[in-house]
């Protein structure tokens, strides 16, 4: 006769499977058709179920814990907003539960501060304290955490990872130097996190400006909800040995710069002005259906076509967000101040949304770094080139782990919410290589770091087929292969520009056009203001006199890149030796 412990277990491990069986059948429901937000509630409450019967076990919860690294600069508006809705997600679904003093034990943060003013230092320092008193354990690793550490391995050459910065301030190194850094203090608490957490640790990076939900279109518009069990299903991926590095995407706003997405803007921006055109200012906007095409295609994109998607060339409408029934005129005003937003990294018409899709895990070519995770294992990979400062630092990086990793490098179906702007302002808390001054926008140096991301890219598409990182290259090789990429993309870019200026000059006609109705009515003229400023600004950037294509062509700058870039790839051996021995001394506490 079995005992009664034994009874309990085989009870207890028959109502855990029935209630993963009821979860998988409600987040089939809650997708069905679309997403249906009456059935969220229940489907966050049966993973709390499932929660509560693991408690109820005797046996220990070896489940992963998870170290979340948010690096932030200057944000703390954000920074607020991530934290919240991370503390909403461990309160929706409840991953490992709380301790006795109603901290949540399977999760922590270390909250990388790159911020430069002594302020936002001090409220983002504040911040952190305070989520910790509600329940999340919080590591605050600001500037003098980040010396300090630094210092200890001053005898290793890693100027080439971490950069060099002034002191005391330390500030404003840049995404993936910051994050360079706060993996060197992974290292250091990688055995101390393990244990608090009472499992194996994940490192999941982040960025500040995302929150753990999702962007749906629902029939009453778009929704952003915590519909997602981020921590739940991460667990079960690394189940699999395999698995060594997972990323995920972002939805919401566009993962990329408004130097590479100007032109299916201007089309959307067109097509919205020939509609009105068409129509009174006084009559209903019509309430353009909710659509998740492009979503997954990178629809944002100019060019697109780079990385294996199909370019739709259809025009995306705006969707005005006024309460009621707004009508024409006051959603051309309403899309005439989100204008300027654009350059802070928003698309108001093309945002992508979270389809459901059910599947697995798929290989993986490129990290997101604002959201990937990784097995301490893996921390022998650092952003590589990150004093380069460019975009484009994550596919970059994710072809390199492809070479390395193979199979052991994964993609998953779990986008964070991203959010460029603030909805007050309109703009970035903090945005670097973006200019804003009284409505003159100046995009000059994201441009540039856009442009030299992709040439490295590319160049690294075609150094890794020849074996690199493994393989030794020479100057020459890394020289070449830089030269045709930049020498493909600038061809790229340039017919990009000219169809860019095509839009424009169609643009400024629709918008001058004596007989539109925005030309007839001193009530229309500020929103009508705002569209000039926004052409004005695409001819400033994109035009035949811009900065920013001047940099580009510039002899001095292209050798400036070459050199450096060149240096970087032939120098990424040597720096991961670097790197190792810094890790060996900080896990070893020395």
């Amino acid at each position: 006769m079995s005992s009664p412990a034994t009874c309990r277990l085989a009870e207890l491990e028959e109502q855990l499977a029935a209630q993963r069986q009821a979860i998988a059948r409600f987040e089939a429901a809650l997708w069905e058709g679309g997403f249906n937000d009456r059935l969220l509630a229940s489907y966050q409450a049966a993973w709390r179920r499932l929660e509560a019967l693991i408690a109820a076990s005797a046996t220990a919860d070896r489940r992963h814990g998870f170290v979340l690294v948010i690096p932030v600069a200057d944000s703390p508006r954000q920074l607020q907003a991530c934290l919240a809705s991370l503390l909403e997600l461990c309160a929706a679904y409840g991953y490992g539960g709380r301790d006795a003093q109603g901290r949540w034990r399977k999760v922590s943060v270390l909250l990388a501060d790159d911020s430069a003013d002594p302020a936002v230092l001090a409220e983002n320092r504040s911040l952190a304290e305070t989520f910790a008193a509600r329940g999340l354990r919080i590591r605050y690793f600001g500037p003098a955490e980040q010396t300090a550490l630094l210092d200890r391995l001053a005898d290793l050459d890693l100027a080439p990872i971490v950069g060099v910065h002034a002191r005391p301030g330390f500030s404003h190194k840049g995404q993936a130097m910051m994050r360079n850094i706060a993996y060197l203090k992974l290292a250091e608490i990688c055995a101390e996190e393990a244990e608090a957490l009472g499992g194996p640790p994940l490192f999941y990076t982040l960025d500040a400006d995302q929150t753990f939900e999702v962007k749906v279109a629902t029939a009453t518009g778009d929704a952003e909800v915590a519909a997602l069990s981020f921590f739940h299903r991460l667990d079960e991926i690394f189940r699999d040995p395999g698995v060594r590095v997972l990323t995920g995407k972002v939805v919401g706003d566009p993962p990329v710069s408004p130097a590479v997405m100007a032109g299916n803007f201007l089309d959307d921006v067109i097509g919205f002005l020939a509609e009105m055109a068409r129509t009174e200012p006084g009559r209903p906007y019509p309430r353009h259906i909710a659509s998740t095409r492009g979503s997954g295609e990178a629809a944002y994109h100019d060019m697109a076509d780079l990385f294996g998607f199909k370019a739709s060339g259809e025009t995306y409408r705006f969707r005005c967000g006024l309460a009621g029934t707004p009508d024409n005129a006051a959603c051309f005003a309403d899309f005439a101040r989100r204008l300027n937003r654009f350059f802070h990294g928003e698309h108001p018409t093309r945002v992508t949304y979270y389809r459901h899709d059910g599947s697995g895990v798929v290989p993986a070519r490129t990290v997101y770094t604002g959201n990937y995770v990784f097995r301490p294992e893996a921390l022998d990979w650092f952003i590589p080139y990150a004093p380069l400062r460019l975009r484009m630092s994550g596919p970059s990086m994710g072809r390199l782990l492809k070479a390395e990793l193979g199979a052991g490098f994964v993609s998953a179906n779990l986008p964070m919410l991203h959010r460029r702007t603030l909805e007050a302002t309109g703009q970035s808390e903090f945005r670097p290589g973006v200019v804003d001054r009284d409505a003159w926008v100046d995009l000059s140096d994201e441009f540039e770091r856009q442009f030299h991301g992709d040439v490295l890219l590319f160049a690294m598409e075609h150094l890794t087929a020849l074996g690199y990182p493994a393989a030794t290259l020479t100057a020459a090789v890394a020289g070449e292969a830089l030269d045709v990429s930049r020498e493909d993309l600038r061809r790229r870019y340039a017919d990009k520009q000219g169809a860019i200026l095509e839009r424009l000059a169609r643009l400024e006609s629709l918008l001058a056009e004596p007989e539109h109705w925005w030309n007839r009515d001193a009530a229309d003229a500020a929103a009508l203001a705002c569209f000039h400023t926004f052409a004005a600004n695409i001819r400033r950037n994109f035009g035949p006199d811009s900065p920013c294509q001047a940099r580009l062509d510039d002899p001095g700058h292209r050798a400036d890149w070459r050199r450096r870039q060149v240096a970087a790839i032939l120098g990424l051996l040597a720096q991961r030796g670097t790197w190792l021995e810094a890790l060996s001394r900080l896990q070893a506490g020395r």
